[in-house]
């Protein structure tokens, strides 16, 4: 793709266009019609690109972006791993470990409050550890999210919780992109940025905890008559063997690839070798469990199934709505939509204060809107935030945590972004599916962190983050 500009009519403004149909259309699919299926998600993205198409002046040009965007290595990575996640979480799901968790964990006494407070504070660690949001997601709704269901769970609660946590771990952690990209756009060292950041993600973890419990309290339907009884194969922890060795590849390669064809295989040879599943099947007659691979039928109708394509099958829904909205950021990109906003943006700033206050928003507001964080920083932080933290005089390292803390809020909640889309994927086969709408309001820790990082703008903390640091090079001469 050309870098030539996309021209639309009605001016820059239109670049927008696919989001606001797309969010519209939600809207009436989702919750005018109380609708979760494929078809709900994917014809809103679908009917975005194809109505802003007229708007456009060159059809050939749009055509064009609209490939480059849904080609693009940002739309592909994704997918790719979205779909390796797919099968190690079936594996794990048909193995039953989920219910052998929540069967050993109410029998001693565990319930659905506590149960969210572990599950927060596993994700925020293995997050923090690994660098990976989404891996994050991935392990916590194969693994927590089906047992914390069986505890008497609130699910979009749980769900959101799981979500709150590779929030956490994406905001903070060391070989975050998110990390990586703030500190380098404002010059700054990324332990550092760490250091100066942990009180923000500390307090805001602390009150996601408290807000938790509160709405445990209030919405778990079940937490006062768990069964303490659960039935459950006491086979499905050998499992968790492959689970430790998938979440130690993760934390040591920060690869999900790499991290989840380990745990496959690993899932595939303890599954297959405690008996939980077959290997294969070839026109079995009621089996008495699932295979690997399955084959069956006659004609035309001879299938081949099993675990491995049930687990590929069930990223299809996020996999083809992820390419579709690539192709709208894309759209938005060509067509100047996000320089538009950024340029809008700032040009209302005239103190510290409101210096921050831009950031804040140009971040939060581009990272929403293309569901992708890292991409959004970049946008901002060189071109903005480092011009306008120097004229304000205010840190690098404070315009390094804006940005990344910003950026790691609304882009985890809004039910648009792959982040919910990629959790509700997880949860479509389970005793509690759930629509994106659902999900959104849960995510307490990315409200909780926008609400400490704007009450630290309003009240003048942390302008001079790493300070200290500055001084000390200053006085080494660097």
């Amino acid at each position: 793709m050309s870098d030539r500009k996309l021209e639309f009519y009605g001016g820059e403004w239109m670049a927008f266009l696919p989001f606001v149909i797309f969010l519209s259309l939600i809207l009436l699919t989702t919750f005018f019609w109380g609708s979760i299926s494929d078809g709900a998600l994917w014809v809103p993205a679908f009917l975005a690109l194809i109505v802003t198409f007229f708007f456009s002046r060159d059809k050939a040009h749009y055509a064009d972006v609209v490939i480059s965007g849904i080609a693009s290595r940002e739309a592909i990575t994704p997918v790719v791993c979205w779909l390796w996640a797919g099968v190690f979480s079936r594996l794990l799901r048909v193995s039953g470990l989920a219910a052998a968790i929540a069967g050993y964990a109410a029998g001693l006494g565990v319930g659905s409050t506590a149960f969210l407070v572990i599950t927060f504070l596993a994700s925020c660690l293995f997050a923090t550890a690994s660098g990976t949001g989404f891996g994050t997601i991935a392990a916590a709704m194969g693994v927590l999210y089906p047992a914390g269901v069986e505890l008497g769970c609130h699910p979009a609660l749980l769900a959101g919780i799981i979500i709150s946590g590779a929030a956490f771990g994406d905001n903070l952690a060391p070989v975050s992109d998110t990390t990586i990209c703030s500190a380098t756009s404002q010059g700054v060292d990324v332990p550092g940025v760490v250091r100066s950041r942990f009180k923000y993600s500390f307090v805001a973890a602390c009150i996601t905890i408290a807000i938790t419990v509160f709405l445990s309290t209030k919405l778990d339907t079940a937490a006062s008559a768990v069964n303490a009884n659960f039935s459950y194969d006491p086979r499905a922890f050998w499992m968790l063997a492959a689970v430790i060795l998938t979440l130690v590849m993760a934390m040591r390669t920060g690869d999900i690839i790499i991290a989840t064809t380990i745990g496959i295989v690993a899932a595939a040879v303890v599954g297959v070798a405690s008996g939980q599943f077959d290997f294969l099947q070839v026109d079995a007659v009621n089996p008495a469990q699932t295979a690997l691979i399955a084959v069956h039928g006659e004609g035309l109708d001879r299938t081949v199934d099993g675990i491995f394509y049930m687990g590929l099958a069930s990223m299809l829904q996020v996999c083809i709505l992820a390419l579709l909205l690539f192709g709208s950021i894309a759209i938005m990109r060509a067509g100047g939509g996000d320089k538009k906003l950024l340029n809008a943006l700032g040009t209302v700033a005239s103190t510290a204060c409101g210096a921050e206050v831009v950031i804040s928003l140009m971040v939060i507001i581009l990272s929403a809107v293309m569901g992708l964080n890292a991409p959004a920083i970049l946008a901002v932080g060189a071109s903005f935030a480092k011009p306008l933290s120097e004229k304000y005089g205010f840190t690098g390292y404070r315009a390094a945590n804006l940005l990344d803390a910003q950026s790691n809020t609304l882009v985890y909640s809004m039910p648009w972004t792959p982040a919910v889309i990629y959790t509700i994927s997880f949860a479509s086969g389970t005793k509690a599916p759930l629509a994106a709408i659902q999900v959104t309001p849960f995510v307490v820790y990315g409200y909780v962190l926008m609400f400490v990082m704007f009450a630290s703008i309003f009240l003048g903390i942390g302008r001079n983050d790493g300070s200290e640091i500055l001084k000390k090079r200053a006085s080494q001469g660097e």
